[in-house]
């Protein structure tokens, strides 16, 4: 069921290492079938080498359920869900830690629309969330960072700027198709490259808050300190749920 979908998303995976966005096996693309009210993502901790269509992994959208796949769907699903229920026009997201747009939301800052190159695709600053706070990371961490970015677009438009940095995390775009996400994520590593030296070779202060300190000292910092742990022990611990059984 739903080839077609699974192929769209499974050449959007691939096109990630392809463009330099992902190490190992981060990130992931998703697509969706609003009229059939399911969605399309690629499997936890497969190697992308590994794949094939038929492996990308089926969704309902209702309830968040996988079938019509023997793997495991990624564990960043639930954030996929939450943008496709309120962004109702997008078809396709894509989240990766590529390296430069990682680095502004390590440092809990957006990326100003310094040149022509930014403006071509986002129509303003591409924002970066607010931290989150401890008991939503402990509980639907995933689906909380989905909620995180929709709070984020309350006065903004998705679709004027298709992307977000989530702070301490990485970032996540979205478009018309799991093709087009992926350009987007594309276009805004370029972006975050360039805003970076521009600020640089203007002797700008690197843009980041206050806090910047807190966001790369774990120890001492209650919230850092779970997020740690959600990130580490989701892989490694006792409960771990990323990649498959």
């Amino acid at each position: 069921m739903y080839e077609e979908l699974k192929q769209a998303v499974y050449e959007a995976n691939l096109a990630l290492p392809k463009n330099n966005l992902v190490t190992l096996t981060w990130g992931n693309v998703s697509g969706v079938d609003r009229e059939n009210g399911v969605m399309v993502i690629k499997p936890s901790g497969v190697s992308y080498e590994e794949m094939k269509p038929e492996d990308m992994v089926t969704v309902r959208l209702s309830d968040g359920e996988a079938f019509d796949s023997h793997y495991k769907p990624s564990s960043d699903t639930p954030t996929h869900l939450v943008l496709y229920r309120n962004f109702p026009e997008i078809g396709g997201v894509c989240h990766t830690h590529s390296r430069w747009a990682t680095i502004f939301s390590q440092m809990g800052s957006g990326i100003p629309p310094y040149g022509t190159t930014h403006a071509d695709y986002f129509y303003g600053e591409i924002p970066c969330t607010k931290e989150m706070k401890s008991a939503e990371i402990k509980d639907n961490y995933e689906a909380n960072t989905g909620e995180l970015i929709v709070r984020t677009f309350e006065k903004l438009k998705y679709s004027e700027i298709p992307a977000v940095l989530v702070s301490s995390h990485g970032p996540f775009t979205w478009g018309n198709s799991p093709e087009k996400a992926v350009e987007n994520a594309i276009v805004l590593e370029e972006v975050a490259f360039m805003a970076w030296h521009t600020q640089i070779g203007t002797g700008m202060q690197i843009s980041a808050p206050l806090t910047t300190k807190a966001n790369v000292i774990f120890k001492g910092n209650d919230k850092k300190t779970t997020l740690l742990d959600k990130h580490f022990l989701r892989k490694h611990g006792k409960n771990a749920y990323y990649g498959q059984k």
